[in-house]
């Protein structure tokens, strides 16, 4: 079973001493580890047998001390900047309360195995998906404000700002100005990225660095950067070093240019050529238009030319004739079939007045009638003293029947 550390209380505290003994006691346990890291200072007191340098994370703003003894950096080329894997044993001086590393062996780590962890982190991040250039998002036209990262008054800076201003006097850019190598390098840069991430004006982000050695663009290839770039929500231009440069930030970023000059060249368009381009289609537009209205006053004065347009009126008096030709037509066909038909009412009233009854009372004849109506058709169907009505061309009479001759006649 674990041994329980003894209990302490406000009325039975540690002295300080004891506490620093035993910090000290747990960080000798450790004992020897390997470690890598970068050298940030570097001091080799003449006469001294003891050489000091401070080792720093080169992702993380975290630093240690180190000691070692002199002679082992005798026929090491190492620098300030320098990447190095160290052999140390962590030491605790309770004296002073501070803590710091004992080195027994130093090893430079060389340019060979620096590009073999280069391409190690580079094969990581494409099989994550990193470098798909699906994911890249396209540059804004004319973005509102354009982010960039760089050192303070260096050469890239100059170089990105004068020739998008040459290209777009009235770009605006918000600098920040970082270490663009050693030590405080990467997180400087992160830090920047994700402030101009976070601010809505920005619409581009460039990082630009001018040339230099495998060394000093060692940042540019730092996972925890290329980590900070490809979660942007901004677009990212990298423009690190000369065309030969290739750290693993160009494979991340949305838009790689070969040096800072081409980033200011690519962030923003030329308004020379843009003006160019506007009178072109000025042009092209005022052509289109002047041949568009030439072909239809064509049109019209063909329209015009035609005699119906010249002379309306010729139209009308065209077929003037033709309406008075129809009209007579028309008037002498219905006067022949309005005579014909008088003719036939007349034939038919003929007809009609040679079988009508009046023609027969007119030539002297006489119609009886009962005082019903009835005609009286025989004389043995009225008797003596019978009323009836005699109708004759001009009028009626009415009489009675006094004797009945008709039997009488008919006897033999």
């Amino acid at each position: 079973m674990d041994r329980q550390p003894p209990r302490t209380s406000a009325e039975e505290p540690w002295p300080v001493r004891v506490v620093a003994m035993k910090i000290a006691d747990w960080v000798g346990r450790l004992g020897e580890v390997w470690i890598e890291g970068q050298v940030t200072q570097l001091n080799r007191r003449p006469g001294a047998g003891t050489a000091f340098l401070t080792l720093r994370d080169p992702a993380a703003d975290v630093s240690v001390s180190v000691t070692c003894r002199r002679d082992l950096l005798e026929g090491v080329e190492i620098a300030e900047g320098a990447r190095v894997v160290l052999r140390a044993r962590p030491e605790y001086y309770f004296a002073r309360g501070t803590l710091s590393l004992r080195a027994s062996e130093i090893r430079p780590v060389g340019i060979g195995e620096l590009l073999a962890r280069l391409e190690r982190l580079r094969r990581l991040l494409q099989a994550e998906g990193l470098f798909d250039p699906a994911r890249k998002r396209p540059l804004p036209f004319l973005p509102d404000t354009v982010g960039l990262v760089t050192g303070r008054a260096s050469a890239a800076e100059k170089d990105v700002l004068e020739n998008a201003r040459r290209r777009w006097p009235a770009v605006r850019f918000r600098v920040e100005n970082v270490a663009v190598q050693g030590g405080l390098a990467v997180p400087q840069i992160v830090e920047a990225v994700q402030r101009l991430d976070a601010d809505r004006s920005v619409e581009v982000i460039v990082i630009a660095r001018g040339g230099g050695s495998v060394e000093d663009l060692l940042p540019f290839s730092d996972e925890a950067l290329c980590r900070a770039v490809a979660a942007c929500r901004t677009p990212v231009v990298s423009a690190i070093g000369h065309e030969p440069d290739h750290p693993i930030l160009d494979h991340v970023a949305d838009v790689r240019c070969s040096t800072p000059t081409d980033a200011g060249k690519r962030v923003v368009p030329d308004v020379a050529e843009q003006q160019q381009l506007i009178d072109n289609q000025r042009r092209r537009i005022r052509q289109h238009l002047t041949g568009f209205v030439r072909h239809e006053r064509h049109r019209i004065d063909t329209l015009r030319s035609r005699p119906v347009l010249a002379d309306p009126l010729t139209i009308v008096h065209t077929r003037q004739s033709d309406v008075d030709s129809l009209k007579g037509r028309a008037r002498r066909r219905l006067g022949g079939q309005l005579d014909a038909a008088a003719d036939d009412i007349a034939h038919r009233r003929a007809r009609v007045a040679a079988l009508s009854p009046a023609a027969t009372l007119q030539r002297g004849y006489a119609i009886v009638q009962r005082p019903d109506g009835t005609v009286l058709r025989e004389a043995a169907t009225a008797g003596p003293g019978d009323p009836v009505r005699i109708r004759l061309a001009d009028g009626a009479v009415t009489a009675r029947i006094t004797e009945d001759q008709g039997t009488e006649e008919r006897k033999p």
